[in-house]
């Protein structure tokens, strides 16, 4: 057997132990933070290496399907948006998608989680996305405060939707909000203008602890048609 097809047969077995492995977890009924056996279980099982096992397990880690650590049994994995985030992150990076099309999907989701926010937060939840807003119009010399707030504040809102999906594919954004969030803040040069863009993140608060569905998804559609989409309009990007 050549060294070509002894990767791809090894792929292969990877492949299998990688099913087995989710397999498993769905026979068992097994949930977040419950353990598996060790890879001598799976790997007597299905009649391969414990290297092979070793393998699947670490893909398993890498897309945060396990939680695997030294000196212990690999637990099943939380819904983790990160993976979400890097899969963006190369398809932007080798062109496949241009960041114009990210937000156009963001703005999509995230009216849809303002709306479900307004029906589905509880009161802390909607005392804290209020705050947030607030918070938002403290002074702020270098504008790291305020991009973390801002941040904050859509998360507050995906997370009060009662989504969990939907919460972490807003939190898959997150690494492009880091710089997308303080150039629109800098196009707001003015006074009037930064007061115009924490005015429609107050009325969105406002509009979510009021529970009013219709409202806070058309303060959502304003603060992105208004801060967001125009940001990325001056750099030729599509909306």
């Amino acid at each position: 057997m050549n060294q070509v097809a002894e990767r791809e047969g090894s792929r292969t077995l990877v492949r299998v132990a990688i099913d087995a492995v989710n397999q498993h977890i769905r026979d068992e009924g097994l949930r977040v933070g419950d353990t598996l056996p060790g890879e001598a279980f799976f790997a007597e099982r299905l009649g391969v290496s414990r290297a092979v096992m070793r393998e699947a397990y670490g893909a398993l880690a890498a897309l945060r399907l396990l939680d695997v650590g030294n000196g212990r049994k690999p637990r099943v994995g939380a819904l983790d948006g990160s993976v979400i985030a890097t899969s963006l992150d190369h398809a932007i990076s080798t062109a496949q998608i241009r960041v114009g099309d990210v937000w156009d999907v963001r703005r999509t989701i995230e009216l849809r989680t303002a709306a479900l926010a307004a029906i589905n937060a509880r009161p802390d939840q909607a005392r804290a996305i209020v705050d947030l807003a607030e918070k938002m119009g403290e002074v702020d010399e270098t504008g790291e405060a305020t991009t973390r707030t801002d941040i904050a504040f859509h998360l507050a809102i995906a997370e009060a939707s009662g989504n969990a999906l939907f919460s972490q594919i807003v939190v898959s954004f997150v690494p492009l909000m880091r710089v997308a969030v303080p150039k629109a803040w800098r196009t707001r040069r003015t006074a009037e203008e930064r007061a115009d863009v924490l005015a429609t993140h107050r009325r969105l608060a406002a509009a979510i602890a009021a529970g009013d569905a219709e409202e806070s998804q058309r303060q959502m559609a304003a603060h992105f048609d208004e801060s967001i989409g125009a940001k990325l309009q001056s750099q030729g990007e599509r909306w």
